[in-house]
């Protein structure tokens, strides 16, 4: 029999190798990257196979090579982007752009706008479904979704939700789920029958946005208000776990291989859920205030935040109640995380 303390070396050697220890390595920002231009922006997409990182900037989509962190091109001549989402042909993307009330259709290659397809009132969310092969756009203002035939580029279905959606995800199986903020719930979507399935409340998690998915384990990862991670069994709709992170969030990204859950948040954190260990927050990386859309790009194990300088805070009115501060001219850039 092996003496103890051999016991405990080879003990130690086996949890170096494991996930989970190596999920507890610390991460870092190790770049920024400097976009420029003026407006808000929403949300991030990394298409690993390209090396490319697409981001909705006001009026356009900013594309950037993740390899150089230097502009690849841009999807121009859009009124107000907000999400997008990619066919796995390679061929060609979609962006919801909720101030023409359309998704936009256009060239990887080229970027340059291939279709517009009307939608409802202010799509935002959006996610391609692969099992029917179409795109769903989640409509912020008419609270509901639009579904799209790729192959036609016609909408196939309009479907009435519970309340306001924020961000999609899809299993892969022919399943949608989408957050609705102003319900405190999840919703279930059935692709091939285009019928809303499952409403699912979620207690203590309040004006969910962001969402992830873990596939293997059939988990959603939506990120509330309350500094909350609602963790959601979605074969039963059950919450599971609460762990708590950062002050509003707004997105949330998943790595399959280390089972690790994050959520951008704007007090200037990211905050980082070790997912096959009890959902307990394993590191609250400072970023920048501001920063609270992100996404993750597997292929390279990073993180990537969109950010901004401010100015001033406006004054309420009576149009705009809560305003936000005005991000600065030329200050919008791109936050890069990765292991030490």
């Amino acid at each position: 029999m092996p003496s103890p303390i051999i016991r405990s070396l080879a003990a130690a050697a086996t949890l170096a190798l494991t996930p989970c220890a190596f999920a507890q390595q610390p991460y870092k920002v190790v770049d920024h990257w400097k976009i420029g231009g003026t407006g808000g922006w929403d949300y991030l997409l990394a298409d690993p196979s390209a090396h490319l990182l697409y981001m909705t900037h006001a009026t356009r989509v900013e594309v950037v090579d993740t390899k150089t962190g230097k502009p690849a091109g841009a999807i121009t001549g859009l009124k107000g982007t907000h999400g997008i989402a990619l066919d796995p042909d390679g061929q060609v993307g979609y962006v919801s752009d909720g101030g023409a009330n359309a998704v936009i259709v256009f060239d990887r290659k080229t970027f340059a706008t291939l279709a517009s397809i009307p939608a409802g009132t202010n799509p935002d969310g959006i996610a391609y479904e692969p099992v029917t092969k179409t795109v769903w756009a989640f409509n912020g203002r008419s609270k509901n979704v639009t579904v799209i035939d790729t192959k036609t580029r016609t909408v196939t279905a309009t479907i009435d939700l519970p309340g306001k959606p924020e961000f999609p995800q899809v299993d892969g199986k022919g399943h949608v789920f989408d957050n609705i903020e102003d319900k405190n719930a999840i919703v279930k979507l059935d692709a091939t029958t285009k019928k809303l399935t499952d409403t699912w409340t979620m207690a203590g998690c309040e004006s969910p946005s962001g969402l992830a998915i873990d596939t293997g384990h059939s988990r959603l990862f939506a990120v509330c208000d309350g500094k909350k991670m609602g963790v959601v069994d979605y074969n039963t709709g059950k919450v599971i776990a609460t762990p708590f992170i950062g002050d509003s969030p707004d997105a949330a990204g998943y790595d399959a291989k280390d089972q690790i859950a994050f959520s951008s948040n704007g007090d200037g954190t990211l905050s980082v859920v070790d997912a096959g260990n009890g959902y307990k927050v394993i590191e609250t990386l400072p970023t920048q205030s501001g920063a609270r859309t992100m996404a993750y790009d597997a292929s390279t194990d990073r993180v990537f935040l969109a950010a901004a300088e401010y100015g001033p805070t406006p004054a309420p009115s009576p149009s705009v109640p809560h305003p936000r501060p005005v991000a600065l001219p030329n200050s919008f850039s791109v936050i890069v995380v990765a292991r030490k």
